[in-house]
């Protein structure tokens, strides 16, 4: 019976299911959110506008509960307001909404969640400066709020406090948004933009803008995309990262300083699991569990632990086992694969989470935080197997990815065994341990997947 309780104990603590879950962080202007595993949503920092949703408008440097939201998957910050995509399908929002940006019918702000109107089927958000967009399980994508320049896509410049359907787009599988601009990718690979372009944040080669869905030029077999204020990343199929728009602070990760209105290659950057991109900063999460950052550095953003800025990736400091990252206005936030969350940068309102409002450029934990929302996968599935299994004690891990890290447990929740992986499979050597049953944990960039082993 013991042993028993000790396995149900495990397989409790780290999960068997391998299924999707959606992104568990999001970094606004100054203020943060995080879906607890419980799938309720904390917030904490900035909140002039009600965007952390606690009925009140005062800043917190720890967090708080979103009131009255349970069911959530998923949350996406705005410059100031908050959305949250719930299991049913449905999306709520709260915080500013002079723009509209809350998707209500109205134009006035909410310090609470209130539904948008007249959305289901939903499975992504994203959340603009001053706006907001959500995909559809048909492969539509709907947006509200402002559109001076055209971020709505729906070939107007005429603000909508409800959603409108994005012109001209089918077959769109992930979506981001920045300042008054947005970006779609298509389940072909290649990405889409639309609004501002005055720094080339459409990617499509020129600088006017367009209320309509445009083609980035030169780039397919793309599987991710992350807007920033005024630049946006996207992740390839090898792996690898290429960027494009404003550059003043290093963002696009190209050794240098000037804007791009066509996609161009992040320096020296490869096996890329996930990507953020903050105001003028960038992150990348490597299949080792690993971040690396790039760009303004003013506030500690990069986590490297100092305040310069740099123009190609560095390393963030004393962070592994990774296996979500997001970026808001000039701060990082990053999941632990043991359910903690850390940040890093600006902390004038508290949105670092640490009970101060000390800036930091260096990773530190956010205090009292309920344990985050696990991601087994973004973009594919990660397999493995163990063989032989059962064994005595030397067996073959294989997985699906080339790159990741295992961690290999005991029945009392103990370590035995950490390494990295570099190619598929994997000879492992557990022969100075007792008999019993193992369960080998494995991280590849924000896919995690448990296997048993056992040793006779």
């Amino acid at each position: 019976m013991k042993t028993t309780f000790y396995l149900i104990a495990l397989l409790a603590l780290f999960g068997l299911s391998n299924a999707a879950n959606a992104q568990p962080l999001a970094g606004g202007r100054a203020f943060s959110l995080s879906v607890c595993d419980i799938n309720t949503v904390k917030s904490w920092g900035y909140n002039i506008n009600g965007q952390l949703g606690n009925g009140t408008n005062d800043d917190s440097n720890v967090p708080v509960s979103v009131i009255s939201l349970s069911g959530v998957k998923t949350v996406a910050c705005g410059d100031r307001h908050s959305l949250a995509l719930k299991e049913d399908g449905t999306v709520w929002a709260w915080g500013d909404n002079a723009n509209g940006a809350l998707g209500n019918g109205t134009n006035t702000s909410s310090d609470v969640p209130v539904a948008v109107n007249v959305l289901t089927n939903v499975t992504a958000i994203a959340g603009g400066r001053y706006h907001s967009l959500a995909l559809k399980s048909d492969g539509t994508v709907w947006a509200w709020g402002f559109n001076g320049e055209g971020a709505l896509g729906n070939g107007t410049f005429a603000n909508s406090n409800y959603p409108v359907q994005v012109n001209l787009l089918t077959s769109i599988v992930a979506i981001s948004a920045g300042t008054n601009f947005s970006v779609a990718l298509k389940n072909d690979g290649t990405v889409w933009a639309w609004g501002i372009n005055d720094k080339g944040q459409l990617g499509n080669g020129g600088n006017t803008n367009s209320s309509i869905p445009v083609p980035v030029s030169f780039i397919s077999g793309i599987k991710a995309i992350a807007a920033g204020y005024f630049h946006v990343l996207a992740l390839k199929n090898d792996s690898t990262v290429v960027a494009w728009g404003a550059n003043e602070s290093g963002q696009l990760g190209d050794g240098t300083t000037t804007n791009s209105n066509i996609p161009i290659a992040v320096s020296s950057l490869e096996n890329v699991a996930s990507i953020a991109a903050g105001r003028w900063h960038s992150l990348t999460l490597k299949f080792d569990g690993r971040i690396w950052s790039w760009g303004n550095n003013s506030s500690g953003q990069l986590g490297d632990g100092t305040n310069t800025a740099s123009k190609i990736p560095v390393q963030v400091n004393s962070l592994f086992g990774i296996t979500a990252i997001a970026a808001g206005e000039q701060h990082s936030l990053a999941r632990k694969n043991d359910g903690t969350g850390w940040t890093w940068g600006s902390n004038n309102n508290g949105e670092l989470g640490n009970g101060t409002n000390t800036n930091s450029n260096v990773p530190v934990e956010v205090s009292g935080l309920c344990p985050i929302l696990a991601v087994p996968e973004i973009t594919e599935q990660l397999s493995s197997s163990v063989f032989p299994n059962p064994c005595n004690g030397k067996f073959t891990l294989t997985l699906s990815r080339e790159k990741g890290m295992v961690d290999i447990y005991n029945l009392l929740g103990e370590i035995v065994y950490h390494s990295e992986i570099d190619g598929q499979k994997a000879g492992i050597d557990l022969s100075n341990q007792p008999e019993g049953i193992y369960l080998v944990r494995i991280y590849s960039g924000q896919n995690v997947r448990t296997e048993k082993v056992v040793i006779k």
